[in-house]
């Protein structure tokens, strides 16, 4: 499966961006999803996950409350509904898509990546 992640830019602080990641390929819906990224000087971390019906979602402590992953089967695409914006969300945000048994937090369990979108949060 191909994917292709957009919706990335520049907002200031407590401003909201919304991601989208768009797959091609295989059928969607048999993969779980994940948004990753990767802050400056920083390793890729974990943000959100969303299981493959949409039904179940996970976020790291640091999103929880802010971020919301939603995903659109019929259209091939997830999306990652950021608000609250601090600058340190600023990153390359990743969409994964996984083929394991369940979400997971751990970049090991996803089989396919996008190229990342740039996310900028100024102060």
């Amino acid at each position: 499966v191909q994917l292709q992640a957009s919706g990335g830019g520049l907002v200031q602080a407590g401003g909201s961006l919304r991601l989208a990641c768009a797959a091609s390929g295989r059928t969607f819906s048999r993969y779980y999803m994940g948004w990753f990224r990767q802050g400056p000087g920083k390793e890729r971390e974990f943000v959100g996950a969303i299981s493959r019906s949409g039904g179940r979602t996970d976020y790291a402590a640091s999103v929880k409350g802010r971020f919301t992953m939603s995903r659109d089967n019929a259209k091939n695409t997830v999306f990652l509904q950021m608000n609250s914006l601090t600058p340190e969300d600023t990153a390359v945000y990743y969409c994964a898509a996984g083929d394991g048994f369940t979400i997971s937090r751990y970049p090991t369990e996803y089989d396919y990546w996008g190229q990342g979108t740039q996310v900028t949060v100024s102060s």
